[in-house]
């Protein structure tokens, strides 16, 4: 390939679009319909001094857009752009087909993928992206077969020569994310281009140790305090939050001993950096003891029985004391999903982002949390994080495309 330029498209605030770059692709543009996560994603590849940064064509604002809206506004200069760009990534929003929702067939979330496909005709690119839950390749009620496979029709027949398609579930732990993230991620290649060699999610699996071991990550799987214990409050002082005095945070410091993990996550951070993100959590004193009870009483690393739950009082289905030598739980868009696995409290965005692989150059923008009929049109922090694509695992991705195009 002479370029590798991409698009993200549903970008949220830039998990997917970091990975690719560092596996050395060139990010185009991105589109992202919430303000705040497109806060996020301008300021960490938007502005002049971005590690990796957009070639932004000068058409696009750079604000956030829907992809209707962009379709709809801009499809000649996306028509334009064809022979310009060589894939478009992107995973559709998922709550319309996750497990953990109501799985309605008619959830207006599920005509993004599209809008995907959309995109696709327009631009014809060389290669496709694209990562959704499980979900993605179940059947819905009353269908016949799995929505990954309408997709996969419809991409087979999409745009003058179709697209060869290859998918499967990958786990992100297998390259070093600190949870058992797994996700579907579908490949596809232009129809008039040479079929792949080999099988791609068959080489992904062989270069595992090879990608690990590139980043100083040895073979178990990374437990969350090999992701987390330096940012620990036992071990560093506190001062009072950078955007909210209320809230404490602690003192980000260098440490003498790092994890290969945590290393890696302040690799290229300037000793003199602070990341953002850091404010713990103000707990009521009720709130703490019931959190104390639970490290001290209940079994870590796994969610709270049903028994523990009438023993604390509390109706929250999903929520786990983690457990310091295992891999966390997956991360979510809900603050209160996880206990730190020693402290009597949640965790932070940066301690969430850290499980997530996101570097700790990288800052997030906006509220922390929201509430109420806001949460319908405000995406806080957390829930950027929740949402987002690992960057770790991202860039294995990113590599193995580059890999096979490159036979």
């Amino acid at each position: 390939m002479t370029s590798r330029r991409f698009i993200d498209l549903f970008a949220g605030c830039g998990g997917l679009s970091l990975g690719l770059m560092k596996a050395g692709w060139q990010g185009v543009f991105a589109v992202e319909k919430t303000h705040d996560a497109f806060a996020t994603l301008e300021h960490n590849f938007c502005r002049e001094d971005a590690p990796y940064k957009f070639d932004w064509p000068e058409w696009l604002p750079q604000s956030a857009i829907t992809t209707q809206e962009l379709l709809s506004k801009y499809s000649a200069e996306l028509k334009a752009m064809r022979g310009t760009i060589d894939m478009i990534a992107g995973g559709p929003p998922c709550q319309g087909f996750s497990s953990a929702g109501q799985r309605n067939p008619n959830d207006p979330r599920n005509k993004l993928a599209e809008e995907y496909i959309q995109f696709v005709s327009l631009l014809e690119p060389k290669y496709l992206l694209l990562e959704n839950v499980r979900g993605f390749q179940s059947k819905f009620k009353g269908q016949d077969i799995p929505y990954s496979e309408v997709v996969k029709s419809r991409l087979a027949n999409c745009a003058q020569n179709g697209y060869k398609v290859y998918s499967s579930m990958v786990s992100a732990s297998d390259f070093g994310v600190p949870q058992p993230r797994s996700r579907f991620i579908m490949i596809a290649v232009r129809g008039d281009l040479p079929e792949f060699r080999e099988a791609p999610f068959e080489v992904l699996l062989n270069q595992v140790q090879n990608f690990r071991d590139k980043r100083g990550l040895n073979g178990h799987e990374i437990s969350v305090s090999e992701a987390i214990s330096d940012l620990e409050i036992r071990t560093q002082k506190l001062k009072p939050s950078a955007d909210n005095k209320r809230f404490k945070q602690i003192k980000y410091t260098g440490r003498r001993k790092l994890t290969p993990f945590q290393d890696l996550m302040r690799r290229d951070v300037d000793p003199s950096y602070e990341p953002n993100s850091l404010r713990l959590p103000n707990h009521t004193p009720a709130i703490s003891k019931r959190f104390t009870q639970i490290l001290n009483e209940c079994e870590k690393g796994k969610s709270l029985s049903k028994e523990d739950r009438e023993k604390l009082g509390t109706k929250k289905q999903c929520f786990t004391p983690l457990h310091p030598n295992m891999l966390a739980r997956t991360v979510t868009t809900l603050p209160d999903d996880m206990l730190h696995y020693r402290e009597p409290r949640i965790l932070t965005v940066r301690e969430n982002a850290r499980l997530q692989t996101f570097p700790d150059w990288f800052e997030f923008k906006g509220k922390y949390t929201t509430g109420g009929h806001r949460r319908k049109i405000e995406c806080p922090r957390y829930t950027q994080v929740g949402n987002a694509v690992p960057p770790l695992m991202a860039e294995a991705i990113g590599e193995l495309i580059i890999g096979l195009t490159e036979q």
